[in-house]
């Protein structure tokens, strides 16, 4: 069963965004990027490192590097469920 992305930030995930260069199978010389956003848990980013795998397996264009960040969006102490509302008019 899928998670929403509020349900990951509870548990602490976070964005993690990378960028990979890679070099032309049939160019050698050129570099080309691809980016890449999931919900990721610091600092041992399976789902980053899971991904780099099956591109060295399935993809024919070798890795030159791999450029991350990460940011925790929301922890469990700065959300809360808010119950009511009151309007002022």
């Amino acid at each position: 069963m899928a998670q929403s992305e509020t349900e990951l930030m509870l548990k602490g995930y976070g964005l993690t965004t990378a960028e990979f260069f890679y070099r032309m199978p049939d160019h050698i010389h050129v570099l080309n990027s691809f980016v890449w956003q999931d919900y990721d848990i610091a600092p041992d980013h399976p789902r980053l490192f899971k991904f780099i795998e099956y591109w060295q397996t399935k993809i024919e264009g070798p890795l030159h590097s791999v450029r991350f960040s990460h940011r925790k969006q929301l922890s469990s102490g700065e959300w809360r469920n808010v119950v009511g509302e009151f309007r002022y008019h």
